[in-house]
């Protein structure tokens, strides 16, 4: 572990903050759970800039948790397409109705509970960011900043586990304003990454995201384009796989022998 401390990190990261955070981000301008919950989900396994204008379409459509677990899960997927992960829309569509139904519309009593597609990492985030609240946020941004100030040594081998990287993540946001503190670490390990630290790959939770051109993942967003247009699903040899899977996961139904969104 380098001789770095956790003042001098901290100094670090707001010294970038204050001149390069990204403030503008639509996301940071709200504290409404809901929309919060939306950039998460949609922040999963997608790049900030293709995010930006889904999300705004999203809320243009869905602009409140109600509005969004009244409408049926065929118009959430049709304003999802082109995000891909179709399971998010799905997931996000089932808390939204959980968060409505069970807790009418209490997001912090409905955050206490299990909600699909909310695991412990989405549940701190929209604690900190709607309602100021401290948890432990780790991601691939928080992780890239804290493997390289403090985990640098290349005598070290071991792969870093996010259980030793919650230490250090407890004792940099002690006595930080919880919202513009994680901001702060996500903007900064962001700036990292674009300047080539690739150290990712030495957590313990890496894993490498497969191409998406020619993948199972591209022809099952074929296959919902294809239905959303009214059309019965064509592709090569793969096509029953991805039909199977998304019937599975419970986006597609076949209804007369023929295929429709859910």
């Amino acid at each position: 572990m380098t001789s770095k401390g956790v003042p001098e990190f901290r100094r670090t990261v707001w010294a970038y903050y204050k001149k390069n955070g990204r403030n503008e981000l639509p996301w940071r301008k709200t504290k409404d759970p809901y929309k919060i919950l939306v950039s998460e989900v949609m922040l999963q396994q997608t790049q900030v800039p293709r995010v930006i204008e889904k999300y705004k379409e999203f809320l243009k459509t869905f602009p409140t948790i109600r509005a969004l677990a009244k409408a049926p899960l065929s118009e959430v997927l049709k304003e999802w397409s082109g995000l891909g992960y179709n399971r998010r829309a799905k997931y996000l569509h089932d808390a939204a109705k959980i968060v409505v139904g069970e807790f009418n519309g209490n997001f912090k009593k409905a955050l206490e509970h299990p909600l699909p597609g909310v695991g412990p990492y989405t549940r701190a985030a929209v604690k900190a960011f709607a309602f100021n609240e401290s948890g432990d946020i780790i991601e691939t941004n928080v992780r890239t900043a804290l493997i390289h100030h403090f985990h640098s040594s290349i005598l070290q081998k071991a792969a870093i586990a996010d259980k030793g990287l919650l230490v250090l993540v407890r004792k940099a946001a002690a006595g930080q304003d919880p919202r513009t503190w994680h901001w702060a670490l996500m903007d900064y390990g962001s700036y990292l990454k674009k300047t080539g630290v690739r150290n990712n790959v030495r957590s313990k939770h890496y894993t490498k995201q497969s191409k998406f051109e020619g993948s199972l993942r591209q022809v099952r967003g074929e296959i919902l384009r294809q239905l959303h247009e009214g059309k019965q699903p064509k592709g090569d040899a793969r096509l029953q796989s991805a039909l199977s899977g998304l019937a599975r996961d419970g986006l597609i139904v076949k209804e007369k022998g023929k295929w429709r969104v859910a």
